[in-house]
């Protein structure tokens, strides 16, 4: 009897799975740049990254929207993309590096409909002195953290 009481706590303690609906989009600029020099690849990355972070701020500050539509306005990375690599062979991927950052807009849904938040926010790194990043999106993984912190602390606000 002990144990089934142990085991019920330990379920009450796991995380409860975020229903929240992340679709991540590209602005008509941001996907021909993907097309024709970053490689579609990273896009795929970048979606990644913008969910997880968005999972992760949510889960932080208490709230579940139930939707969400991100679209990618610009976004530059730090080194090369292996597309690059590919059409300029003369880049470094180690020593080649850029100013990166990210430009994104959000809108948050209730289970409604009903629109309950948008956050628009960007981050460009202005001194290449102070690019530090190791990985190609650097300064977008940035950009994306702090956007998804400022979403889920109006959605805690509302």
């Amino acid at each position: 009897m002990k144990t089934t009481f142990a085991a019920l706590g330990a379920l009450a303690l796991l995380p409860i799975a975020s229903a929240t609906e992340v679709a991540v989009s590209f602005s008509d600029d941001f996907a021909e740049e993907l097309a024709d020099n970053y490689g579609e690849r990273e896009g795929e990355a970048l979606t990644e990254d913008i969910v997880d972070d968005l999972t992760k701020a949510f889960e932080r500050a208490g709230v579940d929207p139930a939707r969400v539509d991100i679209m990618i306005v610009d976004a530059k990375p730090n080194r090369p993309t292996l597309q690059q690599l590919s059409d300029r062979p003369g880049l470094d991927p180690l020593r080649s590096i850029s100013l990166g950052g990210m430009k994104l807009t959000g809108t948050a849904y209730d289970i409604d409909g009903n629109v309950i938040a948008t956050q628009e926010y960007g981050w460009f790194e202005n001194n290449i002195r102070d690019v530090f990043g190791n990985a190609t999106w650097s300064d977008a993984n940035r950009a994306s953290r702090r956007f998804a912190k400022k979403l889920a602390n109006q959605l805690s606000e509302t």
